[in-house]
């Protein structure tokens, strides 16, 4: 079993700390399904996972957001994520990541102060500034999105904080504003970043940096530095938590993992091509490629057992993290593919990372 948590994204970690040392492994539920496909069982599904998750110790469980997600249907975050949270008791539930950029801060804040009641006090906020053209233009947001998302994030937080705010800005305006359900603590803000600009905002204005599901491990080494170098230039403490989110498939083999992953897999890779996803990659780095070469890198964990602890594991030697947030469901794959590779994940995977860790500590 992984050990289990009373709140583990309060918790100071050690960065670039060994497996079993404050690590934490995490699900990221897909939320995307094929047109068509009922969405009543999908539900039933993601409550599935969630229930095996926590059977098998994971500490934590996510949903992501998106909207006019054509050619998925995709279930918006914050009403999945109340749904699951009764399936998580005891788990860290978040949001990675809200596109805070479109939405209104007050009812973001009120659905974070709800959200972390309902998960016992253990709600992490992730937000992101997003990059789809067509969710700006749906939600009238046009140049600026970095100023009016910083804008907005600095609302929620004094918001949640219990203070009266009087702020303005593309679709709000308060005049001395206040909850009246606050949070009895301000849960952890965690940032979204692709870009090296990006980077560094959430370096100044966040708790964390989470890591993307599709960056390749050299461009995440090369950003973390400027990271860290950002929260030392704004006079900021090293981060506490180092969270990342990865792709994953885990089966008897790396060939069986590939053939396993690769149809739905690919086909949310070509998506998110075609939304805009590559663009905002660093310079370096891009997500049109072949499948065979976009796996490689680093960028998603498919494989054997052995193989998927191996990347984990240069993860934790590279980046320090201490966080793996895993999605394991794309578009149109079917449950027993994934709770088979979620097994493998607890039960194969994560020990021998553990053990791996254990070891190079001289335990």
């Amino acid at each position: 079993m992984i050990p289990a948590d009373s709140d583990p994204s309060r918790r100071p970690s050690t960065v670039g700390g060994s497996v079993g040392d404050g690590m934490r492994l995490g699900l990221l539920l897909s939320g995307q399904h094929p047109p068509g496909e009922s969405a009543v069982a999908a539900v039933r599904e993601h409550i599935e996972q969630v229930e095996l998750a926590r059977e098998f110790g994971f500490s934590s469980v996510w949903t992501s957001q998106h909207f006019l997600s054509h050619p998925f249907m995709y279930f918006q975050s914050v009403p999945l994520l109340a749904r699951v949270a009764a399936a998580a008791e005891g788990m860290t539930v978040g949001t990675s990541v809200l596109l805070l950029t479109l939405l209104n801060p007050v009812e973001v804040a009120e659905n974070t102060a709800t959200l972390d009641a309902i998960s016992d006090g253990r709600f992490v906020l992730g937000v992101g500034i997003g990059y789809r053209r067509v969710e700006n233009a749906a939600f009238g947001v046009g140049l600026r999105r970095a100023d009016l998302f910083e804008r907005k994030l600095e609302v929620v937080r004094r918001l949640l904080k219990g203070e009266s705010v009087t702020a303005e800005g593309d679709g709000f305006q308060l005049a001395d504003a206040r909850l009246t359900l606050v949070p009895d603590r301000l849960p952890p803000i965690w940032v979204g970043a692709d870009s090296d600009a990006a980077v560094r905002r959430a370096a100044r204005i966040g708790d964390a940096w989470i890591f993307p599901p599709h960056t390749r491990l050299d461009e995440l080494e090369r950003q973390i530095h400027l990271y860290r170098a950002a929260r030392t230039e704004h006079g900021l403490p090293a981060a506490t938590i180092t969270p990342v989110i990865k792709e994953v498939c885990v089966a008897a083999t790396d060939e069986e993992a590939l053939d396993v992953a690769r149809p739905y897999l690919k086909d949310k890779y070509d998506a998110y091509v075609d939304w805009g996803q590559s663009d905002v990659l660093p310079p370096a780095d891009t997500l049109r490629r072949e499948f065979a070469e976009l796996t490689a890198g680093g960028r998603f964990v498919l494989g054997s057992p052995e193989t998927c602890a191996a990347i984990l594991a240069d993860h934790v030697d590279r980046l320090g993290v201490d966080h793996f947030v895993c999605r394991l469901q794309w578009p149109g794959m079917p449950q027993r593919l994934v709770l088979s590779s979620m097994r493998l994940l607890a039960q194969e995977v994560w020990p021998a990372l553990r053990d791996r860790g254990f070891r190079n500590r001289g335990d």
